[in-house]
C-alpha cells in the first residue's frame, strides 16, 4: 500500500488500447492506458464506463435514442458512458487515459464489433 505514480505507470509499457490496472476501489479497478487511433464499437450491458483524460484527446462517438453523436475530451475532462450505450473512442494522435470500471469488465465490451490487432480484448493486465 504505497502511492502510485500515474506517470510512472504509464512510462512503464508502450502498448495501445492495453489498460494497466493502477488500484482497485471497492470492486471497481482503476485502469491506466495509452490509446491512439480508433477503439471498436462496443457496450457495456451492466455497468457505466468513467474515462478521464490524462494527457492528449479522446474523442467518444456515441449511437443514442436521438442519434449518433461523438464528444471530444481534452486533457483533465471526465466523461461517463451510460450502460448499454454503444460507444467507440478515438483518439487523434497520442493520449493518456485513466478508466473506472468494476473489476472484470472486459474492455471490448458485452457486445462489439469485430476486434482489430491494435485492440487488446482484456480485463486488464497488472502492473508490473
Amino acid at each position: 500500500m504505497e502511492p502510485i505514480s500515474l506517470s510512472a505507470a504509464l512510462a512503464s509499457f508502450t502498448d495501445r488500447w492495453s489498460p494497466r490496472i493502477v488500484t482497485t476501489v471497492n470492486d471497481y479497478d482503476v485502469r491506466v492506458a495509452k490509446v491512439e487511433g480508433e477503439h471498436v464499437w462496443h457496450a457495456h450491458d451492466d455497468t457505466d464506463e468513467f474515462f478521464l483524460v490524462l494527457e492528449g484527446e479522446l474523442h467518444i462517438a456515441l449511437r443514442e435514442a436521438a442519434g449518433e453523436r461523438t464528444v471530444v475530451l481534452p486533457k483533465g475532462s471526465v466523461f461517463t458512458v451510460p450502460r448499454g450505450t454503444e460507444h467507440k473512442p478515438y483518439a487523434p494522435g497520442p493520449t493518456a487515459i485513466l478508466v473506472l470500471e468494476p473489476t472484470g469488465t472486459l474492455t471490448v465490451g458485452d457486445r462489439h464489433d469485430d476486434v482489430p490487432d491494435h485492440v487488446d480484448a482484456t480485463t486488464g493486465h497488472a502492473l508490473t
